[in-house]
């Protein structure tokens, strides 16, 4: 889409006069019901969405799964400062507290009727979902507990285990983040598998965030046991430590996980199962550029090669129209653009048809998945396409994996058996974890791994009728294309390894971010083929200012610059990449 840019002369009315009527008054249109009914308690928290979005074009022509996601980010980034400046002026001025986003362009604040109705007086708004608390986890079934057996079910039957053997293949080089109610870190389970550990000393900086920072007003047990805004990773339910063993998880006797060599990151984005809006979004934020364990200096290099969300919002729970998901999609898509593939489960609403219901589930670009049991039959619980919530008739879930008696690592350093399409979920991150540790070059090229996934899952069908479509098509909307075979599919990722190698040369420079700046900005430089480049910076009159770079960049690097122009004057400035055959220009402006 065209990069919408907004006019700067509201500032000056703004200013003048404190409020937006001047040139607009608020639409009702840009107003969910759900926000309507809950300003009538005087003050309600929503989500303030605007326009503008970016153009991500060029992105999908990018060579490595870093260079997409640095363009995303910086994308992201700018349009997000561009178009959030008049408001948050505004809402500076009435000295309302707010949260910026940039993997949606959104703000989240408290406000009262009167406040509701002067933000969505602004033409750069587009709609004011709320942010009610109320979101949470996809419910599960604890089964009997029972002790190890070897190799769990689960990893025979999807065949991951011959991965192991036959391959050698365990999910080494591969990076797996969990969204969930927080992870028990030093499980024995999953502990050398943990981004942050080194063997002796964990560091939590870009390996975990926790983006719960209130207590949910529909827990009324007390205060969270593992308390708020944590700086260390921390499992409030059970439930994240559970769906990360069986992405990664290996301890002894207890083989639990899909790629027992990944590493994995992870965010708490639900306080005992529960969440908000604004929770789900900080977390998506940071799987796409991860910060330290303050959510500050984000770097889309740290990125996750896979996310696993075993979490879904009912209309009961904040989610009653499609505008309240408009912000979930929007991250999910913009994940999945800067080469995130985002896996979901499909939901324990089953066995009725059309009860993929709820978002992300329902999501094009999302990979849902449901539950099979140990005799290959789909589990009474897991939930059936098609997708009716959004009239879109889209043919979900997408694919099936192992979710019913699931046993899988807890805190306390046990183990215990679930049930749910959140045992299915983390299934299949894992065997996407396989195959990128597999074939490296696949690493961000989520249509082709999707693709895979689907080319060599076991195809089931059944009698059951959905939508008009037989069970016994293929694709259906009980399993999809079928359930996972991971063997299969890293066979297939590794025949594909000289098709991804086939790819034109690229030589990109990201936008600058900031734009403004002061007074460094940062930007990235990704070759496809090895080369000596040149990075140097110019001012508007053409007089070289600084040389960032003069050197040899490796095949498919990318790497990143910082432009510090902090004894130069105000003014627009061009920085100039030059290779052997072509040449790359951004232009940044320095306002001190």
């Amino acid at each position: 889409m065209r990069l919408i840019r907004p006019c700067y002369l509201w500032t000056i009315a703004l200013f003048f006069f404190g409020t937006p009527f001047l040139y607009g008054q608020a639409s009702s249109t840009k107003i969910t019901d759900m926000v309507l009914t809950d300003i009538q308690d005087d003050a309600a928290d929503v989500l303030v969405l605007f326009r503008e979005v970016p153009d991500f074009s060029e992105v999908a022509t990018l060579p490595t799964k870093q260079a997409m996601a640095e363009m995303v980010y910086a994308r992201l980034r700018l349009a997000a400062d561009q178009s959030q400046q008049v408001v948050k002026a505004w809402l500076d001025l009435h000295q309302l507290s707010y949260k910026a986003f940039w993997v949606v362009n959104a703000l989240s604040v408290t406000v009262n009727r009167e406040q509701l109705e002067q933000i969505a007086a602004f033409p750069e708004v587009q709609h004011i979902t709320s942010d009610r608390a109320g979101i949470h986890m996809a419910n599960v079934q604890m089964e009997p507990a029972a002790p190890p057996t070897g190799i769990e079910w689960g990893i025979s039957k999807t065949r991951a285990d011959q991965v192991w053997s036959s391959l050698g293949v365990k999910g080494k080089g591969a990076v797996v983040g969990g969204l969930d109610t927080g992870f028990k870190w030093d499980h024995p389970a999953i502990k050398l598998q943990y981004r942050g550990w080194d063997g002796v000393n964990a560091s939590h900086d870009y390996n975990w965030f926790d983006g719960v920072k209130q207590n949910s007003p529909l827990n009324t047990s007390g205060s969270n046991p593992c308390g708020l805004d944590l700086k260390v990773p921390c499992d409030d339910d059970n439930h994240g430590t559970h769906t990360m063993g069986t992405m990664v998880g290996l301890d002894g006797e207890n083989v639990i996980g899909m790629a027992p060599e990944a590493k994995w990151v992870a965010c708490r984005n639900m306080e005992r199962g529960w969440g908000a809006p604004s929770f789900y979004l900080a977390c998506f934020q940071w799987m796409l550029a991860p910060t330290d364990v303050n959510g500050q200096n984000p770097d889309p290099s740290k990125a996750p090669h896979v996310i696993n969300n075993s979490w879904y919002c009912a209309p009961e729970e904040g989610c009653p129209s499609l505008t309240e998901l408009i912000p979930f999609e929007a991250a999910v898509n913009n994940l999945r653009s800067s080469g995130v593939m985002v896996v979901v489960s499909a939901g324990n609403s089953g066995p009725t048809c059309g009860t993929v219901q709820y978002g992300p589930a329902i999501f094009e670009k999302s990979f849902s998945v449901a539950a099979t049991n140990v005799n290959n039959e789909a589990a009474s619980f897991s939930s059936r396409g098609l997708v009716t919530f959004d009239a879109s008739n889209r043919m979900k879930p997408n694919i099936a994996a192992p979710g019913h008696n699931v046993r899988s690592s807890i805190r306390g350093d046990a183990y215990a058996a679930f049930s749910g399409t959140s045992m299915a979920g983390p299934h299949v991150a894992g065997m996407v974890a396989l195959m990128i540790s597999a074939n490296p070059k696949l690493a961000g090229h989520v249509d082709q791994i999707e693709q895979i996934i689907k080319e060599t899952a076991v195809p089931h069908t059944t009698t059951e009728i959905c939508g008009g479509v037989p069970g016994s098509q293929i694709p259906n909307p009980v399993f999809g294309y079928g359930r996972i075979d991971a063997l299969a599919a890293v066979n297939k990722a590794l025949l594909v390894a000289n098709e991804t190698e086939e790819q034109p040369q690229q030589f990109v420079l990201t936008p600058p971010y900031p734009n403004p700046f002061n007074p460094v900005t940062r930007l990235t430089l990704t070759v496809e083929k090895a080369e000596r480049v040149n990075v140097s910076v110019f001012d508007a009159l053409g007089r070289k200012v600084a040389e960032l770079f003069n050197g040899v960049l490796a095949a498919q690097e990318t790497k990143s610059f910082l432009f510090e122009a902090e004894n130069l004057a105000n003014g627009l400035y061009f920085i100039r990449a030059t290779g052997t055959t072509q040449s790359h220009v951004r232009s940044a402006t320095l306002l001190k």
